[in-house]
């Protein structure tokens, strides 16, 4: 059975986790990561030099750490050609274009602002970089709001780029901030809670 070593309270985690439960993937979740450690220890370094989560771990031995790498493989050796993950060139390339801009530009705003208000105490924040970030959030959110007018799901169909977008919309929702009306954004982010048991269970749950 697969392995997917990771605390449930990671965004990356959870993207893996949902995936699973999207395509009935059988697997087993170790803890690792934060409180749990494991993470430097010789054997997790050994499949995870960056000593971080998640990683998978194949029966056979084989693993593998990035998240959205993750998402990939998993289609591919699980389900290939599932339309989660189009093997067209320009609807998959749609899908993928998603999942490096939610790596490369929604990662950074969106980490300052979760850390601000569920990792740090209060007598360390700063307010001023939360505030900062909330806007630079807000303007990459309003593209998704844009791209999601006469869409269900951001690249057509539900796919890989709903699922790496996914933790961080529900934090977004989630967090003791002020947010512009984006109304598209919040029908995607009603839509995903509704239609798909596994963001429900996976993503959408309290922040930790």
């Amino acid at each position: 059975m697969l392995k997917i070593w990771g605390r449930a309270s990671s965004s990356n985690v959870m993207k893996v986790l949902w995936l699973c439960e999207e395509l009935s993937i059988p697997h087993e979740r170790i803890d690792a990561g934060g409180e749990y450690g494991k993470t430097k220890e010789p054997f997790y370094l050994a499949m995870n030099p960056n000593s971080r989560v998640p990683t998978i771990e194949e029966p056979d031995g084989y693993s593998l750490w990035e998240s959205n790498s993750i998402l990939r493989y998993l289609v591919a050796a699980r389900k290939p050609g599932d339309p989660i993950h189009p093997t067209a060139p320009r609807a998959r390339a749609d899908v993928e274009r998603w999942m490096d801009w939610q790596l490369a530009s929604l990662n950074g705003p969106m980490t300052t602002i979760f850390f601000t208000y569920v990792r740090i105490p209060e007598a360390q924040r700063d307010l001023a970089a939360a505030a900062k970030a909330r806007d630079e959030a807000e303007a990459l959110w309003t593209i998704v709001d844009r791209q999601l007018a006469g869409r269900d799901y951001v690249a057509g169909g539900f796919s890989l780029a709903d699922i790496a977008l996914g933790p961080w919309l529900h934090r977004w929702f989630a967090l003791p901030i002020q947010r512009a009306a984006l109304p598209n954004l919040e029908a995607w982010y009603e839509r995903l809670k509704a239609q798909h048991p596994g963001y429900a269970a996976h993503v959408a749950v309290p922040m930790v």
